[in-house]
């Protein structure tokens, strides 16, 4: 499995950060009420959830203990602050930074609540930046550019296995049918519960 950018010993999250860097910076303040792929979440809320999940993915590569380490994802819906558009972007800049250390990768950490290996919650980390980047790509109209080593760890990371994803706690919804031929993020995105096709109002 591939984790290293080939220069750094750690896991290379830059190209996934990368993107939403680029996506939050078109983002229009009329969009911040508009639906998303997920159900539960206004384009507001979606952008709360990767402030939030970039804290908490930094601070779980930093084995940090804590209320952004130990709180589920779904225990409140995400409040978007005031200063987003300049807080988000050195975030991701400090996450990425966490992730390429080598010590991010051994033993175990918490993110969400969950204890998991560190190299577990690294691949987590990239594949939650890749699904809600695409997320933001769709409901504000933009292009979504994903790498391939991207797409393929997240493709690695939600083929089907033993886990249950139909029950209230599950992250994702089950796979959604697609061509065995369809692009790559589409297959993705399909893996991760979600229509390749969704548009807003669709």
């Amino acid at each position: 499995m591939d984790t290293s950018d080939g220069t750094t010993p750690g896991l290379d999250l830059e190209p996934a950060a990368r993107q939403i860097r680029e996506l939050i910076g078109a983002v229009d303040d009329r969009q911040l009420a508009g639906p998303t792929p997920c159900p539960d979440y206004s384009v507001r809320e979606l952008l709360g959830h990767i402030l939030g999940l970039t804290v908490a993915f930094r601070d779980a590569a930093h084995k940090t203990s804590g209320p952004t380490t130990d709180t589920p994802p779904t225990a409140a819906l995400p409040v978007l602050p005031e200063d987003w558009r300049t807080a988000l972007p050195p975030l991701l800049d400090e996450l990425v930074a966490a992730w390429r250390s080598p010590d991010a990768l051994e033993g175990m950490t918490r993110a969400g609540g969950v204890e998991l290996p560190g190299q577990v919650a690294g691949l987590v980390a990239r594949n939650e930046l890749v699904v809600h980047g695409w997320d933001l790509a769709r409901s504000t109209g933009q292009e979504f550019r994903a790498d391939e080593a991207s797409l393929r760890s997240s493709e690695t990371l939600l083929a089907p296995g033993d886990d249950d994803r139909s029950g209230p706690d599950a992250i994702f919804g089950p796979p959604v049918p697609v061509p065995g031929d369809a692009p790559l993020v589409d297959r993705v995105i399909a893996l991760s519960g979600r229509r390749p096709d969704w548009r807003p109002g669709g």
